[in-house]
C-alpha cells in the first residue's frame, strides 16, 4: 500500500541529499523514478536538483498551472514519485500528489522545509502536514549545538532579516539554520543596536 510521506527540515539538513539518496536505493533495485521538482528553485539551473555534497539529477520542473495527475499519466511507467522544494507546490499539486497514492498505489516521498525565514508555513507544506502518511523530521543543528528549526535569513552582512517576501532563493549565503533561541537572540541583539 503507497503512501504520501513528507520528510522536511531547516535549511542546510541535507533533504536535498536524502531525495538524491532515496532516488539512487530505489534505481538500483531497478525500479523507475519520476524525480520532480517546481519551477520556482531556479539556483542550480531550471531542472538540476543538486546537494550541498555535489550530489545531482535532473528533475521533471513543475510550474504552478500544472496538474501533477495529468503529468503523472504521461509518465505511468514509473514505481515512485520524490519531489524536491515540494514547499513550492502549490496545495493543488499536493491535493493531485495524494490522489495519485490513493488512486494509483504510487509512493511518493516529498522533501523540502516546513516554515519561511519568519516561521510561516509554506503552503505546500501546510497541505502536506494535513494530508500526508507518515511525516519525519531531517534533523540538523544551530551554531550553538541545539536542535535547529528556523531558516534565518540573512542578508550581505550576516544579519538577520525580519521583513521581506515568503520566497527569496538562496542557499547558505541567504540563509542559516538556527535554534530558535538563537535566532531571537540575534534579532533582539540587532534591535539594540549590537
Amino acid at each position: 500500500m503507497a503512501k504520501l510521506y513528507f520528510k522536511y527540515g531547516a535549511m542546510g539538513s541535507s533533504k536535498t541529499a536524502n531525495a538524491l539518496i532515496t532516488k539512487f536505493n530505489y534505481e538500483e533495485r531497478g525500479m523507475k523514478v519520476w524525480l520532480i521538482k517546481p519551477s520556482i528553485d531556479d539556483r542550480d539551473g531550471a531542472n538540476a536538483v543538486k546537494s550541498r555534497i555535489g550530489l545531482y539529477a535532473e528533475a521533471y520542473v513543475v510550474t504552478p498551472d500544472k496538474d501533477l495527475i495529468e503529468e503523472y499519466k504521461n509518465h505511468s511507467d514509473i514505481n515512485v514519485i520524490i519531489a524536491d522544494e515540494c514547499q513550492f507546490l502549490t496545495p493543488e499539486q499536493i491535493d493531485g500528489l495524494r490522489t495519485i497514492v490513493d488512486e494509483y498505489d504510487i509512493p511518493v516521498l516529498c522533501f523540502g522545509l516546513r516554515t519561511d525565514f519568519l516561521t510561516h508555513l509554506f503552503p505546500g507544506s501546510r497541505r502536506l502536514f494535513e494530508v500526508a502518511d507518515s511525516i519525519s523530521e531531517i534533523k540538523t543543528i544551530c551554531t550553538c549545538g541545539k536542535k535547529a528549526i528556523i531558516n534565518a535569513r540573512i542578508d550581505e552582512n550576516g544579519r538577520v532579516v525580519t521583513e521581506g517576501d515568503q520566497i527569496l532563493i538562496g542557499g547558505n549565503d541567504s540563509y542559516v539554520a538556527m535554534c530558535h533561541s538563537c535566532w531571537q537572540q540575534q534579532i533582539k541583539k540587532q534591535k539594540e543596536g549590537k
